[in-house]
């Protein structure tokens, strides 16, 4: 039987068992869910270790402020040259012994790693996080997330911000220049790309017409001719130069279309051929600061037609 005074004592006693409990099982009040590729994804808690091996994602949670603990190399694009993490494997062939040794909290893979997420997935939670073919509004809803995951939502809220404001000023300027063609160029192969491609938010996003309205829609884009370029006759020829983006010995981009099938377009004849930055268009495409690059490149090269 307590007697009076041993009551508060069991109280206490009680409440620190309590207390105890609920010290040992943090995840359930730390746990976060997100969306992936694949679906909604479930973490017991907020990852402290990341490696990210997809260059939009890179791109995306450098601007963040977050340091990674592996990359892919090579990185492609200049502005991510000076990253200071260890290299984790290419886009295409992860070093799963590296990976396995920095015991990771989440692994992020997509687009050109999307092949490796399974296997990743052996080792450590690993999200599919490629995107689709709107690289605006899944790159946004990628940096929302990334801000959801490593505490960084204000960071992330100002970059998008930032990036709605871009696009608003691109928008304007669009609306007086006619339509468009979007061309990638890898050496002498020419392909064309249209508003439901992996460019196609160009299109999309900006309100920006087409020059031709029945493109193949596939990822690779839609191979074409001189003589297509040629009859399409945009009023703006926006270039991508695969060779360069990969760092291949191929033709350049303007030297391929130096001739006069080209030379007789509108958009040549006016000074409309805006050459993108090609490897932060084609392998980081849906990163914050490609995006934001490439937009740059829209806003200035209009802005000094007209």
């Amino acid at each position: 039987m307590f007697t009076t005074a041993s009551r508060p004592v069991a109280r206490l006693s009680a409440l620190a068992a309590t207390l105890a409990t609920l010290a040992a099982t943090p995840a359930l009040a730390q746990e976060v869910t997100f969306d992936t590729a694949a679906g909604p994804m479930t973490l017991d808690a907020k990852p402290e270790t990341i490696i990210a091996l997809d260059l939009p994602a890179v791109d995306t949670l450098t601007a963040l402020g977050v340091t990674l603990a592996g990359v892919p190399t090579p990185l492609y694009v200049d502005y991510l040259s000076d990253i200071e993490a260890p290299a984790a494997g290419t886009l295409f062939e992860p070093n799963y012994e590296l990976i396995a040794a920095t015991q990771p909290d989440l692994i992020i893979a997509g687009g050109r790693s999307q092949a490796q997420v399974v296997p990743l997935s052996q080792i450590a939670p690993t999200a599919d996080m490629t995107l689709g073919f709107d690289a605006v509004a899944d790159g946004r809803a990628r940096l929302a997330t990334y801000g959801k995951l490593t505490g960084t939502e204000a960071k992330a809220a100002e970059l998008d911000a930032a990036l709605v404001a871009k696009l608003e000023k691109a928008r304007a300027l669009v609306a007086n220049h006619g339509n468009a063609l979007i061309l990638m160029t890898n050496g002498p192969k020419l392909s064309v790309y249209g508003k439901d491609s992996r460019f196609g938010w160009i299109h999309s996003e900006l309100g920006w017409p087409q020059a031709v309205e029945d493109i193949d829609g596939s990822s690779h884009g839609e191979a074409v001719s001189f003589e297509y370029l040629a009859k399409a006759n945009p009023d703006t020829l926006i270039v991508i130069d695969r060779a360069q983006a990969i760092g291949a010995d191929d033709a350049n981009a303007r030297t391929t279309l130096d001739n006069e099938l080209v030379h007789g377009t509108t958009a040549w004849k006016s000074g409309r051929v805006i050459f993108l930055p090609a490897a932060d268009s084609y392998i980081a495409g849906g990163g914050i600061q490609s995006l934001n690059r490439t937009l740059d490149t829209l806003i200035g090269a209009l802005e000094a037609a007209s």
